[in-house]
């Protein structure tokens, strides 16, 4: 018999499915492609006479490349499905890669970067779209979080692992690794779902987004994903040759509090909504970018670097999450693009003006107007908060 006391138990919709864990693998190979190589190309053409404005222009061209093409992704996906569509983006982000044996010239590693960044670009918006297909809705910010887990222990092994390695092995040997990363993770696609559900079809990346809610977490992300370009681009050039360990350590620390920050704020974002928790994630956004300014103090690197990875993580988490609770399911493919758009053009743009901004004023000035974007970006999230 029944106590009247007991509370039935609820069941738990399982959130780690065999398709949920194949999407995870090849996001974590891809991840690493693109990893290894975000602070070893700026390093590249830096040493082969191209300068900061060099380094500046390669992330900004991947960038870039990385947001038009996102702009098509959703329509990509309705006509021919995740498989087709991930797969041709493993090998645009993979094959590139070998090109960079044969040169260190401007034009051509800005043409890989350009190829590259349209292979992430199909990654991104394509897997960000599967999480939410695939995982419950009740779990949907947990399920955000462990992608974004698997998203960010590629950096935590790529950006520091490509800095150590171009002064191990060389840059050669990185690049055939790069290009392995990724095409390794087309295996993983067996398995995916095939097409996109029929639910699933607003193709309109840009329309409708005025009134839909949907704008302010998109230009607040952006704000973030300035800084996060500028940080893993010109740290390596913005602190002496001798002291690139510390350099690694710094992007290591970052690497590590991004993924366990978005984790964590998906998790408690699911209790209590992510419009809570966001003006605090850029609060430690800002006292990371910040922080930079006191070059070249190893502390402030050490400890503005641990900032920066909590804060873009959780902003990570929180501004998607926020997202997709705004739409219906047939809108999830225009989260997915309008959010890597987001994370693509500030990475990009924060990349390139940086890279013309501190030739003439300096690393330490150009870090602190990076954290004054970053920290106007507070305003809106208190007043979604309110």
């Amino acid at each position: 018999m029944t106590s009247v006391c007991e509370v039935p138990a609820v069941a738990v919709e399982r959130l780690l499915s065999s398709q949920f864990v194949r999407l995870l693998v090849m996001v974590f190979g891809s991840g690493l492609s693109m990893y290894l190589l975000t602070s070893a190309v700026p390093m590249y053409l830096a040493a082969n006479g191209s300068g900061g404005v060099g380094a500046g222009l390669s992330t900004a061209a991947m960038m870039f490349s990385a947001v038009g093409v996102e702009l098509v992704v959703p329509r990509m996906l309705a006509r021919w499905g995740y498989q087709v569509v991930l797969g041709a983006g493993l090998v645009l982000l993979g094959v590139p890669s070998l090109v960079l044996l044969v040169s260190a010239s401007l034009p051509v590693v800005l043409a890989v970067c350009v190829v590259r960044g349209a292979g992430l670009a199909i990654l991104v918006v394509g897997a960000v779209a599967l999480v939410a297909d695939l995982a419950p809705a009740s779990r949907r910010g947990e399920a955000l979080g462990v992608y974004g887990v698997a998203v960010g222990v590629p950096a935590v092994i790529g950006l520091p692992l490509g800095v150590y390695l171009t002064h191990v092995v060389g840059f050669g040997a990185l690049f055939v690794l790069a290009a392995v990363a990724s095409l390794v993770g087309l295996v993983a696609l067996v398995g995916l779902p095939a097409r996109v559900d029929v639910e699933e079809q607003h193709v309109k990346v840009l329309g409708g987004v005025r009134g839909s809610g949907l704008l302010m977490p998109t230009l607040v992300f952006a704000a973030v994903t300035v800084a996060a370009g500028i940080s893993v681009t010109f740290l390596p050039l913005a602190v002496a040759s001798g002291k690139q360990s510390m350099v690694a350590t710094a992007l290591l620390l970052q690497a590590i509090a991004a993924p366990a920050a978005r984790w964590l704020a998906g998790r408690y974002a699911d209790r209590i909504g992510p419009a809570k928790l966001l003006a605090p994630a850029l609060i430690f956004a800002v006292t990371g970018a910040g922080a930079l300014v006191f070059l070249p103090s190893a502390a402030a690197i050490l400890i503005g670097s641990t900032c920066f990875g909590i804060g873009f993580g959780a902003a990570q988490n929180l501004t998607l999450a926020l997202m997709y609770n705004r739409v219906d399911r047939s809108r999830y493919g225009q989260v997915s693009a309008l959010w890597n758009l987001a994370y693509d053009g500030g990475w990009g743009l924060g990349a390139l003006v940086f890279g013309a901004i501190v030739s003439g004023t300096g690393y330490p000035v150009a870090f602190a107007l990076t954290a004054a974007v970053v920290a106007l970006a507070v305003v809106p999230a208190l007043r979604a908060r309110a």
